[in-house]
C-alpha cells in the first residue's frame, strides 16, 4: 500500500528552488501528505501511498510551473499550493499565474496569489462597486491599487482617489506634530507605500502635482461628485453609516469603487455602527455591486500572519457562542420568573 512511486524530472534549478533551504519545503510536503521525496539522478522520486503520491506530485509539478513563469517560491506559495493539493484543485494556479495585473517599477509582475484573490481581482473587473472583505494580509488594498493603477495607465480613468477615515487607533490627531496635512499623512502612509512601489516616487509626485492622483482624508470627499475616477476607500470598517453613505454617493459617471475594510479590526468608538456592516447588508444583491470575503487562508503576509489571524477568528467564535450561551440562559431565567408570578 505505501510503496507506489512516481519519478518527475525537472530542471536541476527548480529542484534546488523547490527543496529550499535545508529542505525545508521538501520537508514540508513530505509531512503534509505523508510520502518519502528523494533528488535523485537529476529527478525527483516520490514515494508513499497511491493517492497522496498522486497529490504531491502535481503540487510539484505547479511548483515547478511557477518557477518556470519566472516567479519565485516562497513558504506562503509553498502552503497554498499544498493546500489546493490537498483540495485537488493545483490546475488554480496556473489560472491564477496568467493573471497578471501589472508590475511594480522594479518589474516584479503583481498577481493574485490565491483563490479568493482571484475572485477578487475578478470582481473589480466585471463591477463597477466591490467591497473587499477581509483580514489583514488578504492583499485587498495593494490588489485594489494595482487595478487602479492599471486602469489608470491605460486611459480607462483619468485620474485616481484614494481615501481612508482619519480614525485613531488609540492615539490622538491633535497631539501629532506638523500641520493638518502632516497629522493625516500617518493615516495615509499604506496607500502612499502601494503607490509608490507600484507607480514609483517619481511618476507618483508627478501625476499628484496634476492633480490626477490625490489622496485625501475621507472628510475631504463630502460635497464632490467623482467623475472618470477610480476611487478606492481603504478602512471602511472604520466609517460611520452616515459617512459611508456620503462616500457612495459621491460616485460619478465612468467611475470604479473599491472598499476595503475588515470588520473585526474598528477603531470607532464604542456602541458606533460601522458602516460597512451596514452598507453590507443594504446594498446585498444589488446588481454591478459585488461583495468578495476574502479569509485566513488568502493572507500572503509571513505564514504567522495566517495563524494568528486563525487563532483571532477561532477565539472570536468561541467568545461569540459563549455569549449567544449566557443570553439564552438569562432569557430562559426569566421567562421561568414570570411563571412563577402567575
Amino acid at each position: 500500500m505505501n510503496d507506489f512511486s512516481v519519478r518527475l524530472d525537472m530542471p536541476a534549478g527548480h529542484i534546488q528552488e523547490i527543496f529550499g533551504a535545508r529542505d525545508v519545503y521538501i520537508k514540508k510536503l513530505e509531512r503534509d501528505f505523508g510520502v518519502v521525496i528523494v533528488d535523485r539522478n537529476g529527478g525527483i522520486t516520490i514515494t508513499g501511498r497511491e493517492d497522496m503520491v498522486k497529490k504531491a506530485e502535481g503540487v510539484l509539478k505547479q511548483l515547478s510551473f511557477r518557477l518556470s513563469r519566472g516567479n519565485e517560491i516562497e513558504e506562503q506559495s509553498v502552503d497554498y499550493a499544498i493546500t489546493l493539493g490537498m483540495e485537488e484543485k493545483e490546475g488554480a494556479m496556473v489560472q491564477m499565474d496568467a493573471d497578471c495585473i501589472c508590475h511594480t517599477v522594479n518589474g516584479k509582475p503583481v498577481k493574485p496569489k490565491t483563490l479568493g484573490q482571484k475572485a477578487y481581482v475578478d470582481a473589480i473587473r466585471d463591477n463597477m462597486l466591490v467591497f473587499g472583505l477581509g483580514p489583514a494580509g488578504t492583499g485587498k488594498t495593494y490588489l485594489a491599487m494595482a487595478m487602479a493603477i492599471t486602469a489608470f495607465k491605460n486611459d480607462e480613468v483619468g485620474r485616481i482617489i484614494l481615501t481612508r477615515p482619519a480614525i485613531e487607533a488609540g492615539e490622538k490627531l491633535g497631539f501629532l506634530p506638523g500641520d493638518l496635512q502632516s497629522k493625516v499623512d500617518p493615516y495615509l502612509r499604506p496607500l502612499y507605500d502601494a503607490l509608490y512601489q507600484i507607480m514609483g516616487a517619481e511618476s507618483f509626485a508627478k501625476n499628484t502635482e496634476k492633480g490626477l492622483i490625490e489622496v485625501a482624508p475621507l472628510a475631504y470627499m463630502r460635497g464632490r461628485t467623482l467623475d472618470n475616477a477610480y476611487i478606492i476607500l481603504d478602512e471602511a470598517q472604520n466609517t460611520t453609516p452616515a459617512q459611508m453613505k456620503m462616500f457612495l454617493t459621491r460616485i460619478g459617471f465612468g467611475s470604479k469603487v473599491v472598499v476595503t475594510g475588515d470588520s473585526s479590526q474598528k477603531d470607532l468608538p464604542a456602541g458606533t455602527r460601522s458602516g460597512l456592516d451596514v452598507a453590507a447588508r443594504v446594498l446585498k444583491g444589488m446588481d454591478d455591486i459585488a461583495f468578495c470575503n476574502l479569509t485566513s487562508k488568502d493572507v500572503v503576509r509571513h505564514p504567522l500572519v495566517q495563524k494568528i489571524v486563525q487563532a483571532y477568528e477561532t477565539f472570536e467564535a468561541r467568545e461569540e457562542a459563549r455569549s449567544r450561551q449566557k443570553d439564552e440562559r438569562l432569557r430562559e431565567r426569566d421567562r421561568d420568573r414570570r411563571g412563577r408570578r402567575r
